[in-house]
């Protein structure tokens, strides 16, 4: 199976704080309209923010469009423990 050269890069674009478009996503973890944990080829990005959803969701080139009111990008490296999740969701 040849390996897709858009998972080898990654990106966040947002536009006025209302969408967000990340490329070189390799997991979506959890979701909700508050919060989306991902895991990138450049560690787990945590979006916060209010009324978030998903515009796009296409994991086999690694890209993913979060729509809402975006307030934090975090990144972390690490594994998804559950006390990792603990201390991003306080």
């Amino acid at each position: 199976m040849a390996e897709n050269k858009t998972n080898h890069h990654h990106f966040v674009r947002m536009e006025n704080r209302e969408e967000l478009q990340i490329g070189g996503v390799q997991e979506v973890i959890s979701f909700d309209e508050e919060g989306v944990m991902m895991e990138t080829i450049c560690g787990l990005l945590l979006v916060k923010g209010l009324g978030l959803h998903m515009g796009k969701l296409d994991l086999s080139v690694g890209e993913v469009t979060v729509e809402g009111t975006i307030d934090t990008l975090t990144y972390t490296e690490g594994g998804a423990s559950g006390s990792f999740f603990s201390k991003l969701f306080r």
